[in-house]
């Protein structure tokens, strides 16, 4: 059914765009209530602007969390949905530099997806885990540790995230009609938000990293294929989200690969991972890395205009959202 949408997205606008898409990454991360607020960075095209051109994106992610663990020491609960809308802008600003900024929106609530994802999860035998006998429709996100609590959000409502500014340099393209593209990307994020609603993390936090893609024309009419990976690294200082536990350094990497059999549409799939962002506690969903299998299309709605649609999974189960949704309206200037 999710795919069928894509298709039938694309018969509509098919008459609309003539030349091919560009398969590029999807604009998205982590959403867990407890990583979005880092810097983390979307992985993003290795084909940086044209000096002069812009490239702007609305992007909207929403990520339901169900998460309960108890121990003698520790306990932690992260129950409700979020959703995150990124105002994003790229600019061209010389032949092979590029400047923007992402400034986000997020709100969270006790969500309407539980029951969604209880059906996900049954339909393709995943686990539930403790989700069918959680409260539905309830926000609470908290965690204790040796008797003192070091977490407590339950007030919905929508607030501005922290403000990130993003810039990249061309550093290869081989200038073909399908290119071998590597570009170093960075972006600084400040502390805009509110941390206590985990609208922010109260740290300025630095990326950087490498991000490529290979673009490959397919024989006869099976359009084009692209395979995209980046890697790079995350600097935070110490904020205040579980300050004590939080680390200060972590790595992050995406891999994926796309098939355009028409110029109006392709199907895409994505690895996105990083390494643990918290320390010191007995929860493996905190200490651990997280892994996220990312899966949909991209839709041309015109010439200069696409729309993403995917779905995420959790890899790794509780250091990442059971499902997660993610579109993004993206156009050209």
């Amino acid at each position: 059914m999710f795919f069928f949408l894509i298709v039938l997205l694309a018969s509509w606008s098919g008459r609309c765009h003539a030349e091919p898409l560009a398969i590029n990454p999807f604009h998205t991360f982590n959403q867990s209530p407890l990583v979005q607020i880092y810097g983390l960075p979307a992985a993003e095209s290795a084909i940086v602007q044209p000096a002069g051109k812009a490239w702007t994106l609305v992007a909207v992610d929403v990520a339901n969390s169900y998460l309960k663990r108890e121990t003698a020491r520790e306990t932690l609960l992260l129950d409700g949905e979020g959703e995150r809308m990124t105002l994003a802008l790229r600019y061209g600003v010389a032949q092979r530099a590029e400047l923007g900024m992402d400034l986000p929106l997020v709100f969270y609530s006790g969500g309407i997806f539980d029951g969604f994802i209880e059906d996900w999860h049954e339909f393709f035998g995943l686990p539930q885990g403790q989700r069918p006998d959680a409260p539905k429709g309830q926000l609470r996100f908290e965690y204790a540790k040796d008797g003192r609590q070091r977490l407590d959000m339950d007030r919905d409502g929508m607030r501005v995230g922290d403000l990130r500014f993003n810039g990249a340099w061309q550093l290869y393209h081989d200038g073909g009609a399908n290119p071998v593209a590597l570009a170093l990307r960075g972006s600084l994020k400040l502390p805009t938000g509110s941390s206590s609603r985990l609208t922010g993390s109260g740290s300025t936090d630095l990326a950087l990293w490498l991000t490529g893609s290979s673009d490959y024309a397919l024989p006869g009419a099976w359009g084009h294929a692209a395979v995209f990976a980046a890697a790079g690294g995350l600097a935070m200082t110490d904020g205040q989200v579980l300050k004590e536990q939080h680390k200060n350094l972590a790595g992050f990497g995406t891999l994926g690969f796309g098939w355009s059999p028409a110029d109006s549409f392709a199907l895409k799939a994505q690895l996105s991972g990083h390494s643990a962002i918290f320390r010191d506690s007995g929860f493996s969903e905190l200490t651990s890395g997280a892994m996220q299998l990312i899966f949909g299309g991209t839709v041309a709605l015109s010439p200069r205009t696409t729309l993403d649609i995917a779905l995420s999974e959790d890899v790794i189960v509780g250091a990442s959202p059971d499902v997660a949704l993610h579109l993004g309206l993206g156009h050209r200037f």
